[in-house]
């Protein structure tokens, strides 16, 4: 039986979908940014973020900003069907291997693109269809507009599940996620943060 976390997963991923968000109605969404990094302060819904880049930036929370944090979860939990996001990055074999996999909304579009994660990584949106024993792991089948391909899930591999935090949880020193829209003036608002709890950080 599927277990509850992984459901709770699939729903709290809708607050970021972070590689393929979209504006209602299909239209272009706005700029977007991904910001990763630790908490300097919250300062009632203003957070503040000192970025893996070195520099502090504000990010303006919305009213219904909603907060989670990572908990770590079982190939075993992912059933064929499933919705999946899975960020990975090219082996010296050759084969994507991946590095984080969590659960998706339907409404999150089918795809994949280059992903900021790091120099050549990816970021795939896609449905599991079968998973392999391999010598050095398992091999995941997905596919996505059509597509089939593989990628490896091996020991380095995190797969997690979104649970529903609180705004209590942004605590200074705590690693964050956050896909956060920018204004014309540079300004950063957001409604989702993913953050460090129980030291389970986001890989993301």
């Amino acid at each position: 039986m599927r277990t509850k976390s992984f459901l709770v997963a699939v729903m709290m991923a809708a607050l970021t979908m972070p590689a393929f968000a979209q504006a209602p109605g299909g239209g272009a969404p706005p700029p977007a940014t991904n910001i990763r990094g630790k908490i300097v302060k919250l300062d009632g819904k203003n957070l503040a973020v000192k970025t893996r880049e070195g520099q502090t930036v504000n990010v303006a929370l919305t009213a219904d900003a909603g907060v989670r944090y990572m908990k770590k979860s079982k190939l075993s939990d992912i059933k064929q069907g499933d919705y999946l996001s899975i960020l990975s990055m090219q082996g010296k074999d050759g084969k994507q291997h991946a590095l984080d996999i969590h659960g998706l909304p339907a409404r999150a579009p089918e795809g994949q693109i280059p992903y900021d994660y790091a120099p050549g990584s990816m970021m795939t949106n896609a449905h599991m269809q079968g998973v392999a024993k391999a010598k050095n792991g398992n091999v995941l089948t997905i596919t996505q507009k059509g597509n089939t391909s593989d990628v490896i899930v091996d020991k380095k591999t995190m797969i997690d599940t979104g649970v529903e935090g609180a705004m209590s949880d942004l605590k200074p020193g705590k690693a964050v996620f956050i896909r956060a829209n920018k204004g014309a003036d540079g300004a950063l608002t957001a409604n989702n943060v993913t953050v460090e709890k129980n030291g389970f950080k986001p890989v993301m």
